[in-house]
């Protein structure tokens, strides 16, 4: 389909008037998220809500997509560019929706039920997409292996923020937890027949203190001792603690991996304690963002009257299993702001923020903003072919963080 300027503001007063009419049951919903968090993989009522408010509206709902009981996908029209958006809803342990997931949700809903209306007109299939799990475990990861992805030819999302940026980069990340089992014995009386547990942790964190160094710039290696002994008097026959390695790409993320493993080894070695040490979730991939959509999307944006920056340096992105998918449909994956006074996601203080006016107004602008772009992708027509013919030569999904990924 291909449209006038005339034209196009039409549709867009038309997008905007849904969103209008739809404003009291998005930031319902972001509400009730809100007051009712729940971790990966167990956001059941989140799920439910979504699903039942989408297929109010029209939407063919499947649940419980991918083997994933709080995944589902919902979609509207039958057009051949499927526009995919993804929905978060999952929060963090103690400190509820601290990365601001009710506001991502919500936002994606908003943009979901914008465009359903004009779906057929502008020919394109609008797949709302259920996401689990993005704090930790990755359930998009899952969600690609299992299939859901396949018809995509563009996905997109935004993210809670401080401030607005359309080029927010992220890193690559494996989480790890690592124990060692030594053998108990008195820290006085035997020592001799004690395997220190402990002491190998200990190696360990200094060898990869060492390797600092040279590692490449960007990559950040973190961890917590969860488990390191009873009493003083005890030499440790356990010990155990979460790692998390992040690097640029998932090609470095690689190379780092194998040198942390080495790390932990080296304490296994020295001390004579067994080591274990198991990958947590899914890998996540560097994330990718598209730059034609992304120029789409910040003259949406713009046109609303938000501070979209084209990057922003300030925002330094974590890791998001959002990355996986720009690895195999083009996605953006923008910022939207709200005043949350000198705090940032992951910090308590930001969950008090994630119903305020200004949350409810990004929440708003979010939808809009997305639909416009997905509006733009639909009715020019080199973003429109574009897109169909990567998505019609584009291989089979590979994991982009598997060490035969290239």
């Amino acid at each position: 389909m291909t449209t006038t300027t005339t034209t196009t503001d039409v549709l867009r007063a038309h997008i905007r008037d849904v969103v209008t009419r739809r404003q009291d049951d998005v930031l319902a919903l972001s509400h009730q998220l809100h007051a009712d968090p729940e971790l990966a993989y167990e956001e059941h009522r989140a799920a439910r809500r979504i699903t039942e408010l989408v297929e109010a509206a029209g939407f063919d709902v499947t649940r419980g997509v991918c083997d994933l009981p709080t995944a589902f996908t919902a979609t509207a029209g039958s057009g051949d560019l499927v526009i995919g958006i993804c929905a978060e809803y999952d929060a963090l342990p103690g400190i509820g929706h601290a990365c601001g997931h009710n506001v991502n949700g919500a936002a994606s809903v908003t943009a979901a039920l914008a465009l359903a209306p004009l779906a057929d007109e502008l020919g394109i299939t609008v797949k709302l997409l259920g996401t689990p799990a993005e704090e930790s475990g990755g359930g998009k990861a899952d969600m690609l292996r299992g299939g859901a992805f396949d018809d995509v030819a563009a996905a997109m999302m935004v993210h809670a923020a401080p401030s607005d940026s359309v080029g927010m980069s992220s890193l690559a990340i494996s989480s790890w937890q690592v124990g060692y089992t030594g053998r108990s014995a008195h820290a006085a009386a035997m020592p001799e027949r004690g395997v220190n547990a402990a002491d190998a942790m200990m190696i360990a964190q200094v060898a990869i203190a060492a390797y600092r160094q040279q590692m490449r710039p960007g990559a950040v290696v973190s961890g917590i001792v969860t488990s390191g002994g009873e009493a003083a008097n005890v030499i440790p026959a356990r010990t155990t603690a979460d790692y998390d390695c992040r690097a640029g790409t998932s090609e470095e993320l690689r190379e780092l991996q194998a040198r942390i493993r080495a790390c932990f080894e080296a304490g296994a070695l020295a001390t004579g304690a067994e080591l274990a040490l198991e990958a947590v979730g899914n890998d996540y991939a560097d994330l990718r963002q598209d730059l034609a959509m992304s120029r789409s999307y910040l003259a949406a944006a713009r046109a609303l009257g938000r501070d979209a920056k084209a990057e922003d340096p300030s925002i330094r992105g974590g890791s998001t299993d959002m990355g996986n998918v720009s690895h195999h449909v083009p996605t953006i994956h923008p910022m939207i702001g709200y005043d949350c006074g000198d705090t940032i996601m992951h910090n308590p203080e930001f969950t008090r923020y994630g119903t305020t006016p200004q949350a409810d107004r990004a929440i708003l602008d979010g939808g809009l903003a997305m639909a416009w772009t997905a509006l733009d992708l639909a009715t020019t027509p080199d973003h429109r072919t574009s897109l169909l013919t990567r998505q019609a030569t584009r291989a089979p999904y590979l994991d982009p963080t598997a060490p035969t990924a290239r």
